[in-house]
């Protein structure tokens, strides 16, 4: 699979281009925009895309590669698992303790805990990019499966939603209850748990996460800008996102240089405003014009 993650230009493999000239390479957006929109989005393709965007690297055959891995662990899950229903503890004894999976607080420091080709590699991962994982190889297995988005922590859980049959990848597999869910969203939040945080999450709900975990960790390192931009754009790809990162988006154009582009954006974003906060609109409309005196 693909090295280390940089901001080079996102392409990778071959994908035929015209005759005598050379191959075209993949359009990895385009792809990530046509699978969002589809009846029934691929969560585990949706998620690879995100990698082959980040890391030019990548080809077209590592992204084959990482669903035939997750097809193989699939394959390892006991079938009598079908019979006893035991999810959490054959995915826990399998992806936890043989196969490895599991986090450890140094990687949120690290933009590959968020790319799932290379967690499949590493091992290691942020709760959400793992539980991609058990989700994608339970699903493939069989398994009544579903994401737990909570405030802070990203879980699984299987069967019926209202049982709270839940599992932390994160913590190799650990099995919850609904008192740890509790303590976990109380610890992150200060709040009680609300039973509004117990929907099962749909694919787009958890790509959406994952580019907001980019943006995060691309947010203190102005360095890594490029980073922040391409998660944006990916996001905005998705049939729903908030308004405000056209405004964000905007704002990176800025701060990359692109000052004509991210005024543009901003001016449109502020006739947007208008209608919602004409007080913001305003101080939208002042940034804009800043932009454009920095072409001077």
């Amino acid at each position: 699979m693909g090295g280390g993650v940089t901001e080079e230009d996102p392409h990778g493999d071959p994908a035929g281009g015209p005759e005598g000239g050379p191959p075209d390479p993949p359009d990895w957006q385009r792809e990530f925009a046509e699978e969002a929109r589809a009846e029934r989005p691929d969560l585990a393709r949706l998620c690879l895309l995100i990698g082959a965007v980040a890391d030019p690297s990548v080809t077209r055959h590592d992204l084959d590669g990482a669903e035939i891995e997750l097809d193989r662990l699939a394959g390892l899950v006991p079938y009598a698992t079908r019979v006893t229903g035991d999810w959490p503890g054959a995915l826990a004894a399998l992806l936890g303790r043989r196969e490895g999976f599991e986090g450890v607080p140094a990687d949120y420091q690290r933009l590959e805990s968020s790319l799932l080709h290379e967690v499949l590699r590493r091992r290691r991962g942020l709760p959400i990019l793992l539980s991609v994982v058990w989700m994608e190889v339970a699903r493939r297995a069989g398994a009544p499966v579903y994401g737990l988005g909570l405030p802070g922590h990203f879980v699984v859980g299987f069967g019926d939603p209202a049982d709270l049959c839940l599992a932390d990848p994160f913590a190799g597999g650990r099995a919850m209850t609904g008192a740890d869910a509790e303590l976990l969203v109380t610890s992150a939040t200060g709040e009680a748990l609300d039973r509004s945080m117990l929907r099962p999450a749909e694919p787009g709900a958890i790509v959406l996460r994952v580019l907001n975990n980019i943006r995060a960790w691309a947010a203190p390192r102005p360095e890594r800008s490029g980073v922040a931009l391409w998660a944006v754009e990916l996001a905005l790809l998705l049939p729903s996102h908030p308004a405000r990162l056209r405004y964000e988006r905007a704002e990176l154009l800025v701060r990359r240089g692109d000052f004509l582009t991210g005024a543009v954006e901003m001016e449109a974003y502020a006739r947007v405003m208008d209608a919602v906060d004409p007080e913001a609109a305003t101080t939208i409309r002042r940034r804009a014009l800043a932009a454009r005196a920095r072409l001077n």
